[in-house]
């Protein structure tokens, strides 16, 4: 069939087909990479016109224009489900508001909550009539299978990204195009790791064996670990990943991946979004080994655990002596989301030999330069808890590990402070004997970790 009459009756300007959107509505945003760029700016020109437009988005590349041109949030409430860099910003300015989420139910809650309008970034049609959702699948399926109103935003510069389930919407389904977006995509060079990085990353892969499954999370110490495993000699790992990142092309180039022993999709890299640079971006277009799927597929916990030796390398902000961990905010202030974290913690665990990592550097500087630990006897006040530590397996500093799996909270918080960084170990033991957290003779502790420290 020939869609091309529908496809050019569809077809409207960016400011023409916003101008669906009414006072008081729902409007969903496509996710990462997928984000509406063009129309974003559209509909943030209507500032003035509407009232209590409310907004969802995730990891909006830069700074979604409806808040940014909205100061006073007359017009537009932009709400988040996963912060990045500008949505930190917008959030500081008290322009974002976060969506609490465990990332594996979200098209679940489409179920519950009320869209009306969805705008999305796809990549041209095909021939069959399918946009595809390139480098993001996650919930956006649903969102617009809810949505009373569906807006497509071709972006030429998206790789067509084979599933998997979920990867497309068919024109049939969408009531608006717009086409003439040309920004390039957003290329999200990995940060460079220090030498903190460096040491954890090391023992982390020493952790892992031959026929592992791999997730990894964003930052310098998972892509440390991805450099290391690929100048390494393990064999015939495989990918089960919320997120790919550039990475898994260097372990895949390397030969340390082959997908072939997993226990669901063998033979596929499994994720539900892809973030960094265009080496991956090329590596994805029309790549069959690559499987995109919604991401109550891929962060599904007992998915997860379906591949032996599940490894899940994620980091942290902050772990108190009682294990809990903070991955998402520093006090009150919101830094990014739940995402995945938990799924995957969950996942690990219960996959038959897998692992799951908690990583983060032993001290930090705060905003005035002091240098403070990581390890704390409590979360910072208004810290929000991430990973209860019911669930925790693995931490991991410089200083080595920690496994809380099975532990009573004494033993937790002497794990725990036997990483720390040895300037805090004593103080830490101090806050953990006011806290009532031993059994045993405080003095007794503390001797012993000087002797470790």
């Amino acid at each position: 069939m020939n869609y091309a009459e529908e496809y050019n009756r569809k077809t409207v300007s960016a400011s023409e087909a916003v101008k669906v959107i009414k006072s008081g509505d729902w409007v969903d945003y496509g996710h990462f990479l997928n984000s509406p760029c063009f129309l974003d700016e559209a509909l943030s020109n209507r500032a003035g016109e509407l009232q209590n437009v409310k907004i969802r988005a995730v990891t909006f590349p830069g700074l979604a224009a409806v808040a940014a041109k909205d100061p006073k949030r007359q017009c537009f409430i932009y709400n988040n489900w996963h912060f990045g860099g500008g949505d930190r910003k917008l959030h500081d300015r008290g322009l974002c508001n976060y969506i609490p989420l465990v990332y594996h139910e979200g098209p679940s809650l489409y179920d519950l909550i009320n869209t009306d309008v969805v705008m999305l970034s796809a990549t041209p049609m095909d021939k069959y009539g399918y946009f595809n959702f390139g480098l993001s699948n996650s919930i956006i399926r649903k969102v617009a299978e809810k949505a009373k109103i569906v807006i497509v935003e071709i972006n030429k510069h998206l790789p067509y990204c084979y599933g998997g389930y979920n990867e497309n919407i068919h024109i049939s389904e969408v009531d608006f195009i717009v086409e003439g977006c040309d920004k390039p995509l957003l290329n999200l060079a990995p940060p460079e790791p220090d030498d903190v990085d460096k040491i954890i990353a090391s023992t982390i892969v020493s952790q892992i064996e031959d026929g592992s499954c791999l997730q990894l999370g964003i930052g310098a110490m998972p892509n440390a670990v991805g450099s290391m495993i690929a100048a390494s000699d393990l064999k015939d790992l495989g990918v089960h990943t919320e997120m790919l990142c550039d990475s898994f092309v260097d372990m895949f180039e390397a030969g340390r991946i082959t997908n072939r022993n997993k226990g669901i999709n063998p033979g596929k890299f499994v994720y539900t979004f892809a973030l960094g640079t265009n080496k991956l971006y090329d590596f994805l277009d029309h790549n069959p080994s690559c499987a995109s799927f919604s991401v109550d597929y891929t962060n599904n916990p007992d998915h997860i655990a379906c591949n032996e030796k599940m490894i899940s390398i994620n980091n942290a902000v902050e772990v108190d002596l009682y294990g809990q961990v903070s991955s998402e905010s520093t006090g009150h202030r919101q830094i990014s989301g739940t995402g995945g974290q938990f799924d995957f913690v969950y996942g690990a665990y219960h996959s038959a030999g897998g692992k799951s990592f908690i990583c983060l550097s032993s001290t930090k500087k705060d905003s005035q330069g002091n240098i403070k630990s990581r390890i704390r006897p409590f979360l910072e006040h208004g810290t929000t808890v991430t990973i209860p530590r019911t669930i925790v397996q693995y931490v991991v500093t410089e200083y080595g590990i920690a496994d809380l799996k099975g532990k009573s909270t004494w033993e937790r918080a002497e794990a725990l402070i036997n990483i720390a960084h040895p300037d805090f170990r004593d103080e830490l033991v101090i806050e953990a004997e006011k806290a009532g957290l031993w059994i045993r003779g405080c003095s007794r502790m503390s001797e012993s970790l000087r002797q470790t420290g």
